[in-house]
């Protein structure tokens, strides 16, 4: 019967929206492939193989959005290959979805260095107001999603792979826990009647979408919207996750803007009566440099204060920065456990805010590894500790009875296998940081390389899924044998364009293989909304218009299209 209802869904799929597309060469390929993915799906809506949001015009002005044909399912033999008939026997193990980088941001914070944003991209986004009402839009997406679009299995449960807020604080970490659990939300510090961030500035520097002004934004041909953020500081109303959901700690969650180590006193600017909002360009080139290079002397005094142009802002004490073990705390506390599970992967093991990974129950057979790749020395790679690399590595190895030791030899026990899948917020290749992390001051930190080689030693690791980077990216992990290998799925953030989410799905297709399926999802709101609709949806719309007109967007972390949605074989460990 499944069969039946996926060949039906071909048949309309196919006399529908696939028919619109352009008829040229490009077009019809795209077109075919499109079908070809139809009659492989159980349902497409709402996900990126039915539309994906694309230009109304091309090149550098301004444009509004349109739904751009759905990108199809690339299918990835890089580990091993696909054999025919395996949608008829596929067994569906797992389904689950994957945040990243929500960053939920403070715009108004005076420990901010917005003016930094030509330097370091990132410093400023034009839209990150909106960030806490365009979550819910994307909360609102997994919610009417009746499961993986290739198995139908419906979701076990939703994982947040780390940048859950932007500068690690309290409020942020309100509005974050608020949008997922569901709830009143009111996205707004300091003075709750007027926005005292830089787009309210009349800074030449920034868009201040109230007031026309000749910068660099409205060059480009950015709107005026004199009512957006006040829009963007109403209160909402989140309907919350239908399913459990798990978190996992990133870089932006322990350190002042995901970059400069804590140090005492911090506190201060965060609750602070000055904002910083520009600087001369000797200081900003000497300032950006610091905070990129591992190991600088951030001069904090000069990137939060000293010379420059200031503003007065409302202090408000809800922005102090929390600790790592008030983050986990928070998760802990039975007021924020929404739909579960109590601490969201987090117990009270985790409650010191010392060691923050944990494994976790994916699917029957399937366990999870969540990490914690950050260190609080600060900067924005990672690595990982020897301790959390070696507790890795035991619970690897309690769960594999084929793995591979240090030396490449081959060793067997008699245990019940399980199948792994880790999540942590770095990549393989953003693990290079080896500052040492004060937790454990006298520890050894790792980097990606060598962890990879770690989980290339255990043939039922099937992937890892991470984030940081902002980036589609897909990356296959030969080991020595074809067992030995796995995958690495980094998937963008939700602030910068394109705004995706990832379904992913493992099935057994009873022929040696597992297929996981990755497919990307957008957030539920319109391509294009009324300028003057101040409702969720048309917020989370301008949202992703804002971001993919923004003057740093890089259109390349869309991904190719073998990042995007895919068909990952992998050999079945357990036969």
């Amino acid at each position: 019967m499944a069969e039946l209802t996926r060949r039906r869904f071909a048949v309309s799929a196919g006399a529908g929206g696939l028919g619109l597309l352009l008829c040229t060469p490009v077009a019809s390929a795209v077109d075919r492939a499109l079908r070809s993915t139809a009659g492989r799906a159980v349902a497409t809506a709402g996900t990126t193989l039915e539309a994906a949001a694309a230009p109304v015009t091309a090149g550098p002005a301004y444009t509004r959005l349109t739904a751009g044909p759905g990108w199809p399912l690339a299918v990835r033999e890089d580990l091993a290959p696909a054999s025919g008939g395996r949608d008829d026997r596929r067994t569906a193990l797992a389904s689950f979805v994957q945040f990243t980088d929500l960053h939920f941001t403070d715009a108004e914070s005076p420990a901010r260095f917005e003016y930094l944003h030509q330097l370091v991209g990132s410093a400023h986004r034009p839209q990150e107001t909106l960030g806490p009402v365009a979550t819910t839009a994307l909360v609102r997406r997994v919610n009417s999603l009746p499961g993986g679009p290739f198995t139908g299995r419906p979701f076990d449960f939703m994982v947040t792979t780390g940048d859950n807020t932007d500068n690690h604080e309290h409020l942020e970490l309100d509005w974050f826990l608020g949008v997922l659990n569901g709830g009143r939300v009111r996205p707004v510090s300091g003075d709750p009647d007027r926005h005292e961030g830089v787009q309210d500035s009349g800074s030449a520097q920034y868009w201040n979408p109230g007031k026309r002004l000749d910068d660099p934004y409205t060059q480009k041909g950015f709107p005026q919207l004199p009512e957006l953020l006040a829009m963007a500081s109403g209160e909402f109303t989140s309907p919350g996750l239908d399913i459990p959901w798990y978190c996992t700690f990133g870089n932006h969650d322990d350190s002042i803007v995901g970059t400069v180590p804590d140090l005492p006193g911090t506190d201060l600017w965060y609750t602070s009566r000055f904002k910083v909002i520009g600087k001369d360009e000797s200081s900003s080139r000497k300032l950006a440099a610091a905070i990129n290079t591992p190991g600088r002397t951030v001069p904090l005094a000069e990137l939060f204060g000293g010379t420059g142009t200031i503003r007065e802002v409302t202090p408000d004490q809800r922005r102090k920065p929390f600790s790592t073990a008030e983050f986990v705390q928070a998760h802990l506390d039975t007021a924020n456990t929404g739909p579960g599970p109590e601490g969201h992967g987090f117990t009270g093991n985790n409650a010191d805010g010392i060691d923050v990974y944990y494994t976790f129950r994916i699917a029957p057979g399937i366990t999870g590894i969540s990490l914690d790749t950050t260190t609080l020395g600060g900067f924005a790679d990672g690595s990982i500790g020897l301790g959390q690399f070696s507790w890795v590595e035991q619970t690897l190895r309690r769960s594999s009875s084929v793995y591979y030791d240090f030396f490449g030899r081959k060793r067997t026990q008699q245990v019940t296998d399980e199948l792994f899948i880790l999540f942590s917020h770095h990549t393989s290749g953003s693990m290079g940081n080896l500052l040492p992390d004060i937790r454990h001051l006298l520890e050894p930190r790792l980097d990606g390389k060598t962890f990879t080689g770690l989980l290339n030693r255990f043939p039922n690791v099937l992937a890892w899924v991470n984030g940081h980077t902002h980036l589609n990216k897909i990356v296959p992990h030969h080991g020595d044998t074809p067992a030995q290998g796995f995958w690495e799925i980094n998937t963008a953030s939700h602030i910068d364009f394109p705004q995706h989410a990832r379904v992913i799905e493992v099935a057994d297709n009873a022929d040696g293989t597992l297929s996981l399926f990755t497919t990307l999802v957008e957030a539920e709101s319109p391509y294009a909304a009324d300028y003057a609709d101040g409702s969720p949806q048309a917020l989370a719309s301008l949202y992703r218009e804002l971001s993919y007109n923004d003057l740093h967007v890089n259109l390349g972390r869309v991904g190719a299209t073998a990042d995007r949605n895919t068909e990952l074989l992998i050999p079945n460990p357990l036969g």
